[in-house]
């Protein structure tokens, strides 16, 4: 067996669903990678501009690299709602990938070694610098989407993306693989943001995913109604791709989190400190109390109940968190407007909380309440 069937061998035999190889060079997507971050559109993630250099150049990331070995892994399943509404995003919903995704890498790498493949190498899982889903398409794993995600026939766009650099010369794998969107537009017809702003150009500010994972300040007002029941990212414009609809159910491989399957927004809002100690090994832990409490009062605006009307007041009044009392007081004027125990809450609110940016916002909501 040649060296580099032999490494997508060792791949497949460790558990990766999809194996390739591509050339430790400037991804192909390096002109729309400049483009983009000239528009802004990343946003407030300001590493992406920092870490250009080696985005651009991953051989920078491996001196002596000669080849990039990417693996993908499935993660299809249902989508995952709290108890009572609210949603997660699916690859996100039970272990965190990024410590599956690592362990895995590290084996193959042993085997690469064992086998006499390599001799160095650096594992790669979602958060280097690195434009993962160019280098993806290179060795033949998915195609390019317009809702610049990566698509594969089999997997749709429900599959993790690791890349292991190594010294070792491998052959690069045939790409692209077979498939394209097409004339197919439902990933842009269905944003409700209109975060795609072109096929595959998707502006990260207006994006659902960023403000409820990467914005850890306050979530703008006008994108609030439309960020509806997401409270850690967005699967909207995966879920309406033709190409992920016979994707196969993987849920076994990650389960679903305690926090998720038992507790409801109305808890995630009330736990204070303690929200961030149900999250062990999740991959909500990167948002932090604050952002994911935030997250749990807008979506209680969008998805009204007596249940959360409470808790938002509670919130409104006692959060220790400035960001929290403004998700609170938008989501009582969004969604309990006509109480009249909110209107007095936002009116009190308006005068007394310690945050003048807050009272002057504050004061904007309870005016507009009917």
């Amino acid at each position: 067996m040649d060296p580099t069937s032999q490494a997508l061998e060792i791949a497949r035999e460790i558990g990766f669903d999809l194996a390739g190889v591509a050339p430790l060079r400037p991804p192909q997507a390096s002109d729309r990678f400049r483009a983009w971050l000239d528009d802004g559109f990343h946003g407030e993630m300001g590493w992406l501009s920092r870490q250009s250099a080696d985005i651009l150049d991953p051989a920078r990331s491996l001196p002596g690299g000669n080849s990039m070995l990417v693996v993908g892994l499935a993660h299809a399943r249902a989508e995952v709602s709290l108890p009572g509404g609210g949603r997660v995003a699916r690859y996100a919903a039970g272990r965190d990938y990024h410590n599956v995704m690592r362990r895995m890498l590290t084996k193959l790498a042993r085997g690469l070694r064992r086998a006499g493949l390599v001799r160095k190498g650096r594992r790669i899982v979602d958060s280097g610098p690195l434009l993962e889903r160019s280098h993806a398409a290179e060795a033949g794993l998915g195609f390019e989407s317009k809702a610049a995600n990566l698509l594969h026939p089999s997997f749709g766009p429900w599959f993790f993306l690791g890349e292991l650099l190594i010294d070792a010369e491998l052959e690069p794998t045939a790409g692209p693989a077979p498939g394209s969107c097409g004339t197919c537009t439902a990933c842009i017809d269905a944003c409700p943001t209109g975060a795609i702003v072109a096929p595959g150009r998707v502006d990260a500010r207006a994006c659902i995913s960023y403000q409820t994972i990467e914005n850890r300040g306050v979530v703008p007002t006008e994108l609030r109604v439309e960020v509806g029941p997401w409270v850690f990212g967005c699967d909207i414009c995966s879920e309406v791709c033709p190409w992920g609809h016979r994707a196969g159910d993987f849920s076994a491989r990650f389960g679903v989190h305690s926090a998720i399957a038992d507790r409801g927004l109305v808890e995630w809002l009330d736990a204070g400190e303690d929200l961030g100690g149900w999250l062990p090994a999740s991959p909500l832990q990167r948002q932090g109390r604050e952002g994911l409490a935030r997250n749990a009062a807008i979506a209680l605006g969008n998805l009204p109940s007596d249940a959360g009307r409470r808790s938002l007041l509670r919130a409104l009044t006692f959060d220790p968190s400035a960001l929290v009392r403004e998700a609170s007081a938008w989501a009582l004027s969004r969604g309990h407007g006509e109480d009249e125990s909110s209107r007095a809450a936002l009116e009190k609110a308006s005068l007394s909380d310690p945050d003048p940016a807050n009272r002057l916002a504050i004061h904007g909501w309870r005016s507009s309440c009917r």
